[in-house]
């Protein structure tokens, strides 16, 4: 039997992460996990069925305003597969972001009564999210299959193995930007009203509703390029629909702001845990 003794101090470093401490904790965070994934369906009449039905509506929405009114191309993708596969890596990273944006006021009462690693709930958060995209996956899997087979889509195979660090690099980026915001939010409550719009204004930021070549090569592509979900979203889709391209410069510089966030999100994580209670 392994005995831990735990330190608990007011005092604080910037980069005082801690990591032994949360691995130690590696069972309560399979539990929020398990906690996180139930009570998002929990109540609810449909239950994990929903998993299934948002993108599927979604997607269905999308080809219809976006396809069908806008006329959009999607290089030769069917619509729907097209708008499935988009929607699964979106979702899964803005639901990071927005389950992460509400740490601290969600889970005030727990952090209030017990001492556990506070980034315990946020990893828990980005990993319940992955076990909603695998869910989704099987969706796309099911449409997939049959435009391979009629022979409409090529799918990169080979790429297949960069995306699990596909979702590595954007669970990083959902984890740092919800902690920063979720940090924020303990004095500025405003932040949490528009962490829906904003998150919705990004995915317009980002090629989720349309392929990169709808941009040219002027200016409006290089700028989108510079958003660091850009690049992780491009390589997800050439790899499972053989359609979009891997640009390593952008891709750099995606992982570059990932780590410029998340690095930021601790520290800001750790210098806010030490007093939010006064202040939610």
């Amino acid at each position: 039997m392994q005995t831990y003794h735990t330190h608990i101090s007011s005092k604080h470093r910037w980069f005082d992460l801690n990591l032994k401490e949360v691995w130690q904790y590696r069972d309560l965070i399979v539990l929020f996990t398990k906690r996180t994934f139930v009570l998002t369906y929990k109540q609810t009449i449909l239950g994990p069925a929903w998993i299934f039905l948002n993108p599927l509506i979604s997607s269905i929405i999308y080809a219809f305003v976006f396809g069908g009114i806008a006329g959009m191309s999607t290089d030769g993708v069917p619509q729907i597969l097209f708008y499935l596969c988009s929607n699964a890596i979106w979702i899964f990273f803005s639901t990071s972001v927005t389950k992460n944006a509400q740490t601290f006021t969600a889970n005030a009462n727990v952090f209030g009564k017990v001492y556990f690693p506070r980034l315990a709930v946020p990893i828990s958060n980005v990993l319940a999210s992955i076990i909603q995209f695998v869910v989704q996956m099987m969706l796309v899997l099911i449409f997939l299959a049959y435009y391979v087979i009629v022979g409409q889509v090529h799918p990169h195979w080979e790429a297949w193995l960069l995306i699990p660090v596909v979702l590595f690099h954007l669970g990083l980026l959902g984890l740092g930007c919800g902690i920063i915001i979720s940090s924020l939010t303990t004095k500025y409550r405003d932040l949490a009203i528009l962490v829906t719009f904003g998150v919705q204004l990004w995915m317009y930021a980002t090629p989720v509703v349309y392929p990169m070549s709808q941009l040219g090569d002027g200016w409006m592509k290089t700028v989108l390029m510079i958003n660091p979900v850009t690049a992780p979203v491009e390589v997800f889709r050439y790899a499972v629909l053989g359609q979009g391209t891997i640009m390593p410069q952008y891709l750099a510089m995606s992982w570059l702001i990932t780590a410029a966030v998340v690095v930021g999100g601790v520290m800001i994580f750790n210098k806010v845990e030490k007093t939010f209670m006064d202040t939610v």
